[in-house]
């Protein structure tokens, strides 16, 4: 199947996907039943024209299936393993005289499918190598995995599951617990190709790449290279693949070297397969291993350095990890420093202690990692209190792993949630301090409360020498801090955290007490439950936490740092009854919140989706077909622009 078509068919499922899952889930209508009509009637004449269809078609309206357990499944010949080698002049002497495909040697997790009459009607996991598990409607939700085919003889393949990096990224950023979070993404990838629920497969945007193909009934092939572009046109997506000779090969590792920081999906080396299908079976196999392929291993590049600090870092769980802090060296291009040691079993193990010569490399030419203790002096010890809190550590040993651990529930280590929700947009907006860089910040004790971010410009020594911050990014985070102190009252109450008030009750109470700081602070319940919207629990709350002496000493020392514009709002009623629905880009104000608060406070709504309520839709591109601008016509709804609603907002007044 070419490329652009295969581009098209995906690009039309996800408009069709998203269209389904804003109607169904979201009740928002993003285009019209016509679009949609148009587009789908699109997709299935490219699925008669090509004989495909790929996993997540809404032409195929396939369920999500959930299993109490994988069925185990044993495989007609046992899956060996490939012979390795780091050497490149041994690759070239493997391959001689014959040609070869070298491929990525991609890190996931294998899977072998079989076709029937056009369709995929098995998958099953490698396993062992003797037995899989079944996960044929997990392999169903794979993106890019057609599940129906032109060919319809009966067809085995073997592939590579994987999860991209991106994804990988994605999904532990929705993960609050650092600790729960994925290590790499193949972990993450047999996770989700194993799930007993489909549909979470399906959220992890698994891919397939096809390696092999074991057998096409009634299709004979010379090459290897045949094979894979006839899986091409079967509409798979195949591994990255060179055709080499013996003088070509060392060029192509290369290439494919230089290619390894760029692939959006994890590798762990190379593949090199004969070309000559007949030649390479006549080879036979070993008792471990055919004879027709060899991997290859990027040899690890390994340095000698000088342990000088075992720092201990604190989690939101509680456990302290280790990691190992040592003059600077040279991996793989960059400038490597630090490397986590993950437990105190390998710290014992590694026999480490501070001025030790020891030797590092980057696992897979990515992650870190000690090699070697060249002087085994073994006098680094766990401390016996917690980094952060300074309460008694305890070690716990499960299975025969070590692990150091606080136990005090009021560690700050355990409340980075509290310190997110400080920096988050609608709070102090901070830009630059991500969740995992507070946790970091917090482990070395550079912050202990939340007036200690505001005053972080006093630790520029050790914040530029942490991993992901040099000193440009320190002078943009000290920027965004200084910016951040020039706040309002509203801000400041939603940033304290305070149990129940979200951004809509901070800006109730703050205008129901003119916006005077002193007045918000100190008010009572009966006061709050004056206040619209606000209740007895959420009144009980708020009291509670400014009587608290620990959080009012906090609150205090955040006043010292902070301009709080306490100019009270004028109160305007001329958008009173109309509602206004926002979409597109905006030229003049900075995002979509800055305009909705704008039309608030002169007494207007502002809703997500059109409706027969709609008053006004506004979008610069007052022509556009999107979904909403042809909701708004069939209703009758008016299109503006941006300048229009600034006009009206300047006067004071509707002007159509």
């Amino acid at each position: 199947m070419e490329k652009d078509v295969r581009k098209a068919m995906e690009e039309l499922i996800e408009k069709l996907n998203e269209a389904s899952k804003a109607y169904y889930a979201d009740a928002e209508e993003i285009m019209t039943n016509y679009e949609y009509d148009s587009l789908y009637d699109r997709l299935e004449a490219l699925e008669r024209e090509t004989g495909i269809i790929l996993a997540g078609s809404p032409t195929q309206r396939v369920g999500y299936e959930v299993v109490s357990e994988l069925p185990k499944e044993t495989h007609p010949s046992r899956m060996l393993s490939l012979d390795k080698t780091k050497s490149r002049e041994e690759l070239r002497d493997w391959l001689g005289d014959k040609e070869g495909l070298l491929s990525w040697k991609l890190d996931g997790l294998t899977v072998v499918l079989t076709y029937e009459g056009g369709a995929l009607t098995k998958a099953v996991t490698r396993g062992n190598g003797e037995v899989g598990e079944v996960i044929t409607a997990n392999a169903k939700t794979f993106v890019n995995l057609p599940v129906r085919i032109s060919y319809r003889g009966a067809l085995v393949l073997r592939g590579e599951a994987v999860i991209t990096y991106d994804e990988f990224e994605r999904i532990n950023e929705e993960i609050p617990d650092a600790d729960a979070k994925y290590k790499n993404p193949r972990n993450l990838c047999s996770g989700s190709v194993r799930q007993l629920d489909s549909s979470i497969t399906a959220a992890r945007h698994v891919r397939f790449y096809a390696f092999t193909l074991v057998r096409a009934e009634g299709v004979e092939f010379a090459r290897r290279r045949e094979q894979m572009e006839w899986l091409s046109s079967q509409g798979f997506e195949t591994v990255m693949w060179k055709a080499v000779n013996g003088e070509t090969v060392i060029g192509a590792v290369e290439d494919f070297e230089r290619a390894v920081e760029t692939n959006p999906v994890p590798s762990d080396g190379l593949v090199l397969t004969f070309d000559d299908i007949v030649y390479g079976q006549s080879l036979g196999t070993t008792a471990k291993a055919p004879r027709d392929s060899i991997a290859f291993k990027w040899a690890d590049q390994t340095a000698e350095t000088v342990l000088r600090e075992i720092e201990w870092s604190a989690s939101r769980t509680g456990l302290i990890n280790p990691v190992a802090i040592f003059d600077p060296v040279e991996l793989e291009g960059t400038t490597v420093t630090r490397a986590s040691v993950h437990n105190v079993s390998i710290m014992e193990d590694l026999a480490l202690g501070i001025g030790d010569r020891i030797t590092v490399y980057k696992a897979n030419m990515i992650i870190p990692q000690i090699a070697e203790n060249l002087t085994k002096s073994g006098s680094a010890e766990p401390p016996e209190s917690c980094p952060v809190c300074g309460e008694k550590t305890r070690i716990k040993d499960d299975n025969g792993v070590k692990t150091l651990w606080c136990e005090n529930p009021s560690c700050l280590a355990k409340q980075i949630k509290r310190f997110t929700l400080f920096v988050s947009r609608d709070a102090m907006n901070i830009e630059g301090l991500s969740e995992a860089t507070i946790e970091k910040l917090i482990g070395k004790g550079l912050v202990k409360e939340p007036a200690d971010i505001l005053k972080i410009e006093d630790h520029r020594d050790a914040i530029v020498e942490m991993e992901g911050f040099g000193e440009k990014s320190f002078a943009n985070l000290v920027s965004s801090v200084e910016k951040a102190k020039n706040t309002t009252p509203e801000r400041l109450l939603y940033a304290l955290g305070i149990p129940g008030i979200g951004v809509a009750n901070a800006k109730t109470i703050a205008s129901a007490c003119g916006r005077k700081w002193a007045k918000m602070t100190a008010l009572t319940k009966e006061e709050l439950m004056e206040i619209e919207g606000i209740g007895d629990i959420l009144a009980d709350g708020y009291v509670k936490f400014f009587a608290d002496p620990a959080k009012a000493a906090e609150v205090r020392d955040v006043e010292e740092l902070v301009n709080l514009d306490e100019t009270e709002e004028e109160k305007e009623d001329f958008f009173s009854g109309l509602t206004f629905v926002i979409t597109g880009s905006l030229n003049f104000y900075p995002n979509r919140d800055a305009l909705k608060a704008e039309i608030e406070k002169a007494g207007g709504k502002v809703s997500g989706s059109v409706s027969s309520k709609t008053s006004y839709l506004i979008n610069n591109d007052v022509t556009s077909t999107s979904g909403k601008n042809k909701k708004a016509r069939e209703l009758g709804v008016p299109v503006i622009d941006e300048n229009t609603v600034r006009e009206w907002l300047e006067n004071k007044k509707v002007t159509l």
